[in-house]
């Protein structure tokens, strides 16, 4: 079943209006949430990122959209469906009311929640083949829009498309100025010696939870010096090691960049202290 503004309803007989805002404008916005055992992971950094995302599209926050209210439609959804004992991802998708061409009629919204079901209760390692390469075709703008989760996702679409012909495990997103801003699917972080950087989010990449999270437990770690720079595609084959972050997977390492091959080691280290952050959350 899905919840589609609080009500829960079989997902074959799930509809929306063909004037739905969302699919029509992209005026809509979305959050990608981890659930284990009916616990939502990192829960109040995935809230306050909506509320935040919502005031910058200039959405109308309901007041009865409080974080326990949202939690429990989450919950409430997961045992509807059986799935209390079982990993779940959680599509969380909010969009303005339809009416209106691209000025809307109302700044009120709805929303959808969908569940499905995931293989793993905590992160692991993939210690496999994970190929990347450069998606030069469009580009990302840099700004504040870019850093929050959108439905305008044509470029993750079309470098998606491009990996795929192309045998890539996944791309990295270039912003107007040429900087490499994040992967396809999550944040991008880079490893020479015992600094690790990831792109601000001033050059348009996604405020992600794992990113935040990552970041504060490299704050914590003396013999790692976290920067928050612009990240040249030079610099990717001088790196050490190269790993993507999202809130699925949780740290995927990258193995290799055109003729460069990469450890992973740093990758480890963060994972099992990740796993550790995620159990007390």
């Amino acid at each position: 079943m899905v919840n589609i503004n609080g009500e829960l309803v079989e997902r074959e007989d799930a509809v929306i209006s063909i004037g739905n805002r969302g699919l029509a404008y992209g005026d809509a916005l979305f959050e990608t949430i981890r659930v284990i055992n009916t616990k939502i992971i990192f829960w109040e950094d995935h809230y306050f990122r909506l509320m935040a995302s919502m005031r910058i599209m200039r959405m109308e926050i309901p007041s009865s959209f409080s974080p326990e209210f949202l939690e429990k439609e989450i919950l409430d959804l997961i045992k509807r469906n059986g799935q209390e004992a079982t990993p779940v991802r959680i599509r969380f998708t909010v969009y303005r009311q339809e009416g209106g061409f691209y000025t809307p009629e109302t700044l009120d919204i709805e929303y959808i929640i969908e569940t499905s079901l995931l293989n793993n209760p905590f992160y692991l390692l993939d210690t496999g083949t994970y190929e990347i390469e450069l998606f030069k075709d469009h580009y990302i703008n840099s700004g504040l829009l870019s850093s929050i989760k959108t439905n305008n996702r044509a470029v993750n679409v079309l470098g998606s498309i491009y990996a795929k012909e192309n045998d890539y495990n996944n791309c990295l997103l270039l912003n107007e100025n040429k900087m490499v801003v994040e992967a396809l699917n999550g944040n991008i972080f880079l490893v020479k010696d015992n600094v690790i950087k990831t792109p601000p989010l001033t050059d348009g990449a996604l405020n992600g939870i794992i990113r935040k999270q990552l970041i504060s437990i490299i704050k914590t770690m003396d013999h790692y010096i976290l920067e928050e720079a612009a990240i040249s595609p030079f610099e990717l084959q001088k790196a050490d090691e190269l790993f993507i972050t999202n809130v699925i997977v949780g740290i995927q390492p990258v193995t290799r960049y055109r003729k460069k091959e990469y450890r992973g080691e740093v990758a480890k280290d963060l994972l099992s202290k990740l796993n550790v952050k995620a159990r007390l959350a």
